[in-house]
């Protein structure tokens, strides 16, 4: 019953700043770890980072530097921010419930259906 839908702008221009947001429906975000994953064309999953029910945020060391995640717990949505894009942060975009009691970030239960974004002048 959880549903997940990913919304934002499908193009921006390089050296500018991604910004998604992720509406959670079907339950609290409070109660769950919530994950953003992107996948580059041709390439694998790339795990992204996390919030926790706390608020507090993990990030993969590759994009740590550049990456925000945020929540706003009225609205049961959070949010990614990825500055100084190129293209090659051209990807699927997905946001996904990290499983409870999993022990690990990168097993996820449920996932947003997706969205294309692409880093173009």
């Amino acid at each position: 019953q959880v549903q997940l839908q990913e919304s934002g702008p499908g193009l921006v221009k390089p050296s500018q700043t991604l910004s998604l947001t992720c509406t959670v429906s079907g339950g609290s975000m409070i109660d769950y770890t919530w994950s953003w994953i992107r996948q580059p064309p041709g390439k694998g999953l790339e795990w992204m980072g996390v919030i926790e029910y706390d608020g507090s945020t993990y990030y993969s060391p590759s994009l740590k530097s550049r990456t925000s995640i945020s929540r706003d717990t009225s609205k049961n949505q959070f949010s990614l921010q990825l500055s100084s894009v190129t293209p090659e942060d051209t990807a699927v975009y997905y946001c996904a419930r990290v499983r409870p009691e999993s022990g690990s970030y990168d097993r996820l239960d449920y996932w947003g259906q997706g969205t294309q974004v692409t880093v173009s002048s």
